[in-house]
């Protein structure tokens, strides 16, 4: 059973920047894809970007350019640094850990004036 524990969501203005953390629990972090998916109200859960274990990456068009995934596989942890947030960046965002489809508990992002 892996474990994922997300933080950093909140509420930020419009034009503003947050970093949302994933740190997973294990021993193959390093070996598996990780990912970012978000669910806004009424909508589907749909994909935010991608990581994979050599560090290619793979964003939703809505988000590239804006947004970034990493990893450090030493502290077992993905990022996603978003920047330019919009109003239609509010959802719930989620943590997955390709290997078996693990997800996060999801952190609220609220962008608003």
């Amino acid at each position: 059973q892996v474990q994922l524990v997300e933080s950093g969501g909140g509420l930020v203005q419009p034009g503003g920047s947050l970093r949302l953390s994933c740190a997973a629990s294990g021993s193959i972090f390093s070996r598996v894809t990780m990912g970012w998916y978000r669910q806004a109200p009424g909508k589907q859960r749909e994909l935010v970007a991608l990581i994979t274990s050599s560090g290619g990456t793979n964003y939703a068009d809505s988000v590239n350019g804006r947004f970034t995934i990493s990893r450090d596989n030493a502290k077992n942890t993905v990022y996603l640094q978003m920047n330019s947030l919009k109003p239609e960046d509010t959802a719930v965002y989620y943590c997955y850990y390709a290997l078996r489809n693990y997800w996060g508990q999801g952190t609220q992002v609220t962008v608003s004036s």
